[in-house]
């Protein structure tokens, strides 16, 4: 309030100084007044009525003209005035829900952490990358006592906090299953129920649920509409998708999902991956599976992490270091032993 009362009286000043010798002291002086006024939440049109006030004061004889020009002036800088105060509260908003989000994004990290196993029979690799500050892909492990490997690897149709809550959702729904209902199919078909009854009819979720046996290296797997993976044969040096029918998760309560096994020799590979692998996109547009493919024969003689970070080096590499989808990609190599 005392800046107030006072604002007159050192904006005369300010002024008559300035107009007798224009000294760079006066600008200065006037930089602090500014200042000042912010402070004291003083708006532009004020100062613009103070200074029109002043004016006519101090020149009597002042044109009609400029005296004019000055309400022209204070139109301009009430509306600048609104303007800039609904700027600097959509500012205020946008950091709060930012802050927000880095905590979400913070708690989802937390929450939906997976440790990847390690084991002499398995070399294991996995990166996952969100697009945003909220990441739309999840990944899980679950070892079992050293005889099984579990992954599933899903993706939600819908981002941000929504997403990260339905993810969560759907890792606890995956704690709780019971031992015997581990097998993949059971897995997607309990998940699925849980979806259906629980998430918004809007959102939709892709997974694909895979379980090694480190024992007879059989690899058992069953898929929600989810990106195939790819199967790499060691003696033949060719790549094959990975293939089981089934829907969405929440589509349907009553689906079943198709469970498939595959045998992994020595040298073989498993690859699995979100869509935001497969649709990279370049000017071109989406780059082909051969590309993937290559990207990953490139680098196939390294450990399984070394090629999951190298290959998401080269896709980000080509769409100029800007992700238009969260990345998820692992890789199970079976190790020579």
């Amino acid at each position: 309030m005392e800046f107030r009362k006072m604002m007159d009286s050192k904006y005369r000043d300010l002024l008559v100084s300035y107009i007798k010798d224009e000294s760079e002291q006066a600008l200065y002086q006037g930089q602090k007044f500014s200042r000042k006024s912010i402070e004291h939440k003083i708006s532009p049109e004020d100062i613009i009525s103070l200074h029109k006030y002043l004016m006519i004061d101090l020149y009597p004889d002042l044109p009609e003209h400029v005296i004019k020009s000055f309400d022209i002036l204070l139109e301009v800088m009430i509306g600048y005035g609104f303007a800039y105060r609904e700027h600097q509260s959509l500012r205020h908003v946008q950091q709060e829900i930012r802050s927000e989000m880095e905590i979400a994004a913070n708690v989802q990290q937390t929450l939906l952490s997976t440790e990847i196993p390690s084991t002499k029979e398995l070399d294991i690799g996995a990166i996952s990358v969100p697009a945003k500050m909220m990441n739309g892909d999840y990944y899980h492990f679950v070892e079992d006592e050293g005889h099984t490997i579990s992954i599933a690897i899903a993706d939600v149709i819908g981002k941000g906090i929504p997403a990260a809550l339905c993810m969560s959702m759907i890792k606890y729904a995956m704690d709780s299953l019971p031992e015997t209902r581990k097998l993949p199919s059971n897995v997607l078909e309990n998940l699925n129920r849980v979806v259906e009854q629980n998430v918004d009819p809007s959102m939709f979720i892709t997974m694909f649920y895979g379980m090694y046996d480190i024992q007879s290296h059989m690899f058992h797997f069953a898929s929600a509409g989810h990106e195939p993976g790819l199967y790499y044969n060691s003696k033949t040096g060719e790549f094959n998708e990975l293939v089981a029918k089934g829907l969405l998760l929440g589509v349907d309560k009553k689906a079943k999902y198709e469970q498939v096994k595959k045998e992994i020799n020595p040298g073989d590979m498993i690859v699995l991956m979100s869509d935001g692998v497969t649709e990279c996109r370049t000017e071109e547009g989406f780059i082909e599976k051969e590309n993937l493919i290559g990207y990953i024969k490139k680098h196939m003689h390294l450990k399984a992490q070394d090629i999951v970070e190298n290959v998401y080096k080269e896709l980000e590499k080509i769409q100029d270091f800007q992700l238009r989808d969260d990345f998820t990609l692992i890789i199970f190599k079976r190790e020579e032993v």
